[in-house]
């Protein structure tokens, strides 16, 4: 499925706001200073032409982004995000957990160790909030 280049910035941008709301703005905002055209590019890929696909729901996008994330073991900046996106489409603490633990078969031990923390912090954000 192609679609249409020319709104990819303004379809990637409202798909982020649908996801990650406050948290994706922020995250643009951090690379504006140093590297504007990477935020773009960050907006027209994954959100714009990715995120935008018909194939799947946001709940399922996010659940894989989450396990993604949890197994490479070096992003918990993005895994807080994401699991904050998760959150907010839908998945719950319960099922966040789950996934987390799954990726100890898969990452390892230390993997699913670092997302577990990275759930719990983000967790404990919203009960404060």
């Amino acid at each position: 499925m192609l679609m249409n280049t020319q709104d990819r910035y303004e379809r990637g941008l409202a798909k982020l706001q649908e996801i990650d709301g406050q948290a994706g703005e922020q995250v643009l905002e951090s690379l504006g200073g140093i590297a504007p055209d990477f935020a773009r590019y960050l907006i027209e890929f994954p959100f714009g032409d990715i995120y935008s696909r018909p194939g799947l729901d946001l709940r399922s996008r996010e659940i894989a982004v989450v396990a993604a994330l949890t197994a490479l073991g070096n992003a918990a900046p993005q895994l807080k995000v994401h699991i904050q996106g998760a959150l907010n489409v839908g998945v719950s603490r319960t099922e966040l957990v789950e996934i987390i633990m799954q990726m100890a078969v898969y990452a390892g031990f230390p993997a699913a160790l670092n997302g577990l923390a990275a759930a719990k912090e983000v967790f404990a954000r919203n009960a404060s909030a």
